[in-house]
Parts: C-alpha cells; sequence; structure tokens
C-alpha cells in the first residue's frame, strides 16, 4: 500500500473517531459538571494567591511580580512564553502550538486591576481576598475560608478583593479548565495563543504598538476576548462587539487667583458656573446630545432590531437595580441606546467642598467627559463637533494656560485637551466564531447563551482587529453586581464556577 495513501486513512481514520468522541454539542470529553465544580472551587487557593499580588498599573515593581506570576503559571502548563518590552508595560505572551494546520485562537486577557482606596473597602486589604455571604436585614458577612469546599459551598458566595472580577478571574478559570483537560488526557481542538496585557485600566497605550511590532506572531483565525459582566439576568452570555472611548478635558477659566466672594460676587464671572452652562447646552432634558451631527450615521435596520429585542432585558429590573425612576431617550430601549455614541460628564472640579468648603469665586473650573463610540462614529468627527459647539458657546479655545493677553482679551476661555484611546467593533453572529461559541456556550449549559450586539464598556481591541484583520467575540463571566472599577469588587462564587464550565467547553469544542 503507498505510505501517503496508508497516511490519508489513518488520518481520515483519527478524525472520525474524534466526531464519535463528540457530545453535548460538539464538545470533546466528557467532564461532568460535577467535576467542573469541584475543581473550580479547589483552585480557589491559587486564586486567592494571584489576586493577592497588587496590580495597580502605576507600579512596574507590582506589575513585574504579576508578570512573572502568569509566566510561571502558564509554563506549567504548557506554553512558551515570551515578554514583550513596550514603552509604558510589558506584554506577555503565551502560546500553546498543536498542530500547524488546525485553526488558531487568540485569548485576550488583562491583569492589571483600578486603583484602590482602601478606606472605602469593608475589609482591610483590597488585595486580601475575603468570603462573604449577604444576610438579609444584616448586609454582608464574612465567612471562614474553612468553610469553602466543593461540597459545602454555596454559589450565592462572593469573593471580595480588587481584580476579583476584572479580571484576574478569567485567567485563573482558563487555567483551571486547562488543568482539567490535561487530567483527563484530552487535546486542544486548535492551536491555542494568549496575549496578557497589563495596563489596559490605563487604555494600553502601548498595545497598538506592540501588537504591530509583532503581527506574525500574533497571527490568528480569530479573537476571544474575556472582560466584563455577563447579561443583567445573569445568563450565559457572548458580546459580539463593545463600544471604544474617546475623552476630553475641559477647563473653563476665570480669575488668576480664586477671590473673595463677598468682593467680588456680582462681578467675577464664576467659571464652575459657565462650565456648568457650557455642559448643560451639550444635551437636553431627555440625556440626548444637542450638538448638531453628533448620531449621524446611525440606523437601525429591522434584522438589527430584531437582534436587540432577542436580548432578555427587563427595563424595570434594570431601572430598580440601577435606583433610577427614568432612563434617559436617546432610545427606547436599554439595547438600543448601546448603538449611539454617548457623550458623558465623568468628572467635575472647582473651588473647594465639604469642610473645606470656602466662600470664593474659583480661578477655573475642569469637567472630564467621556464619549463611547459605535462602528459607525468617527471619535475625530465628534471630537471636533464638541470644539465647534463650545466656539458658538462663545469661547476662545485654547491647548495650554491662558497667557495674561488672553485673559484680556477674551470673556469666555475654555482649555479642550482630548484623546482618542480605542475604536468600537462588532462580529456578526452568523460567523465561524460566532457559531463555535455558540455552540461551546449550549454544551456547557444547555441553552443558547444571551447574545448582545454590542457591550456598553471599551477595551482596547481596536489594534487586534485593525491590523492582524481577525473577527472577535467577547465572553463575560462575572456577576453584574460585582463592583467593577469601585472599591468592594467582587465575584459571586457561581460565577466564578460557570466561568470554568465556558472555558473547559471552548477550549474542547472543535471549531467547524
Amino acid at each position: 500500500m503507498d505510505l501517503s495513501f496508508r497516511r490519508s486513512l489513518i488520518l481520515k481514520f483519527v478524525s472520525i473517531l474524534l466526531l464519535l468522541m463528540c457530545n453535548r454539542g460538539g464538545v470533546i470529553g466528557q467532564v461532568s459538571d460535577d467535576e467542573l465544580e469541584d475543581q473550580a472551587i479547589a483552585s480557589i487557593s491559587t486564586f486567592r494567591d494571584f489576586l493577592s499580588i497588587p496590580n495597580d498599573a502605576q507600579f512596574l515593581d507590582d506589575i513585574g511580580k504579576n508578570v512573572d506570576w502568569c509566566r510561571q503559571a502558564l509554563e506549567k502548563r504548557g506554553f512558551s512564553t515570551i515578554q514583550w518590552p513596550s514603552a509604558t508595560r510589558p506584554v506577555l505572551y503565551a502560546q500553546l502550538q498543536q498542530q500547524e494546520v488546525q485553526p488558531t485562537v487568540l485569548f485576550y486577557f488583562h491583569i492589571d486591576g483600578q486603583s484602590v482606596d482602601p478606606q472605602y473597602w469593608f475589609q482591610a486589604d483590597p488585595y486580601k481576598a475575603v468570603l462573604k455571604e449577604s444576610i438579609e436585614g444584616e448586609g454582608w458577612r464574612e465567612i471562614s475560608w474553612d468553610r469553602l469546599s466543593a461540597s459545602t459551598y454555596d454559589p450565592d458566595w462572593y469573593i471580595f478583593a480588587r481584580s476579583a472580577s476584572d479580571s484576574k478571574n478569567n485567567l485563573m478559570m482558563m487555567m483551571t479548565a486547562l488543568d482539567v483537560m490535561r487530567a483527563h488526557g484530552e487535546v486542544l481542538p486548535y492551536n491555542l495563543k494568549l496575549v496578557l496585557d497589563f495596563e489596559e485600566e490605563r487604555s494600553s497605550p502601548s498595545l497598538a504598538g506592540v501588537v504591530e511590532e509583532h503581527q506574525a506572531d500574533l497571527s490568528a483565525d480569530m479573537l476571544v476576548i474575556y472582560d466584563g459582566p455577563r447579561h443583567i439576568s445573569n445568563q450565559p452570555t457572548l458580546a459580539f462587539g463593545a463600544r471604544g472611548i474617546a475623552s476630553v478635558t475641559l477647563t473653563v477659566y476665570g480669575p488668576v487667583f480664586p477671590q473673595h466672594s463677598g468682593h467680588y460676587g456680582n462681578y467675577v464671572p464664576n467659571p464652575a458656573l459657565r462650565l456648568s452652562q457650557l455642559l448643560a447646552s451639550m444635551k437636553d432634558d431627555d440625556g440626548r446630545v444637542t450638538i448638531p451631527g453628533f448620531y449621524d450615521g446611525i440606523s437601525l435596520d429591522e434584522e438589527t432590531l430584531a437582534i436587540l429585542a432577542a436580548v432578555p432585558d427587563n427595563e424595570q429590573v434594570i431601572k430598580a437595580k440601577l435606583g433610577i425612576a427614568s432612563s434617559d431617550k436617546v432610545a427606547d430601549s436599554y439595547q438600543k441606546s448601546l448603538q449611539y455614541p454617548s457623550l458623558n460628564i465623568r468628572g467635575m472640579l472647582s473651588g473647594w467642598v465639604g469642610t473645606e468648603a470656602r466662600t470664593i469665586v474659583p480661578a477655573q473650573a475642569t469637567a472630564e467627559l467621556d464619549i463611547r463610540l459605535v462602528v459607525e462614529s468617527d471619535p475625530e468627527r465628534l471630537i471636533q463637533l464638541l470644539r465647534k459647539h463650545i466656539q458658538e458657546e462663545g469661547y476662545h479655545i485654547i491647548d495650554g494656560r491662558p497667557t495674561q493677553r488672553e485673559r484680556l482679551t477674551y470673556p469666555k476661555i475654555c482649555r479642550m485637551d482630548s484623546r482618542i484611546s480605542y475604536q468600537a467593533f462588532r462580529t456578526g453572529f452568523d460567523t465561524r466564531i460566532g457559531r463555535w461559541l455558540t455552540r461551546a456556550m449550549e454544551g456547557a449549559f444547555g441553552v443558547t447563551p444571551v447574545r448582545s450586539r454590542t457591550m456598553g464598556g471599551s477595551i482596547p481591541i481596536a489594534p487586534f482587529i485593525s491590523i492582524l484583520n481577525v473577527p472577535a467575540v467577547i465572553v463575560p463571566t462575572a456577576n453584574r453586581d460585582n463592583n467593577q472599577h469601585s472599591p468592594n469588587e467582587n465575584i459571586r462564587l457561581g460565577n466564578y464556577v460557570d466561568g470554568v464550565k465556558a472555558l473547559y467547553h471552548i477550549l474542547s469544542t472543535p471549531i467547524d
């Protein structure tokens, strides 16, 4: 028999064998939910160690410790790793090559977390994980870690620590799922690459350059992003897009120095009031941006409206959880509102408040804005529309501090600084990656996941899509009430277990 013919027969036999091994929507292997649950709970001791490493990207030494921990953990699981330097913080690349002919999937994780202010946390150290349960009428009560076991745990117990849900949990879930596969002798049905970002919470300023420089290493057929919370119903979720983000800082100037309000009130224009009036001019009472052209290019056809309507939102429940009586009227539903660019005031500063309040006319007032972008919106255009609006409100716009000549020439002066962090993206449901991930999630949970067209938050994925030309989908795992970016961040144990289950099925499901 010809050698090449024999090799062909062997390959066909192996393919048939693999197909026969598939079950539950195409998943290779027969690991039970009970075993996945046991391994998830067993992994929490390692997860606690991981969480104990401070990960604020402002501090390079701490980031270095996180890089080392991740590298060692991945190499222990058979990955080859490379630490890529950048102008700001390193990026860690890991690869688990199976065969040249198989599809290649690139997974994105971020490891850094938001800064912490311990005075607002209900525990001594935000990096020392605490286990808690909610007692009706009493609030949160701490639980001894000794009570945690696969046979006794409650899925409604919560782990509180910085990055418990944003986003060290996702890498830990993946490594646990890989450990289960290895224990059962299972082999990944595709080639796996990972990129670990250590400054996502600082908008990943160097990531695009790293992707550009190492695009040959990062080449893949598709990109999977692990970030964000599930749908508010806590059902399994896939997000097929995310909004981008640009930021704008506005500073309105008054007198050179703060002035006594008794001496100069009614005489010196107050920059805090003027800034408030300027900001108020940008939106109407229904929350719609009044700047002409801001929403241009957005069109929701019947197919899109059907996709949005399929997301099982309960608007009354959403409002109740947020504690609001009514919503803005940019659109008539939550999902529709995410399809438009937004203009948000994320912070304001002027003078002094509280116990430090002083009877002064402030010297200046500053507002920080963010613009959430959609695929159809050009961030440069939106920033220029905002700039034009400010000029039409009578302001002379500057790029630095005003000179004495400018102060004496222009009645209204505003400094405007802007930055585009990253663009929006969107992937179709009926793409290869969309079908594969939907099938994997159906295998994990027995139901079709909630599939959202656009996630409200922003992630630095645009460089991968534009440079590598790959489709991308987000797999959220955290509970919606996880206090992401806030004090008392947490992950619900049931979500952690489900995350391990989802990762196992995604890692073991072949790609058509």
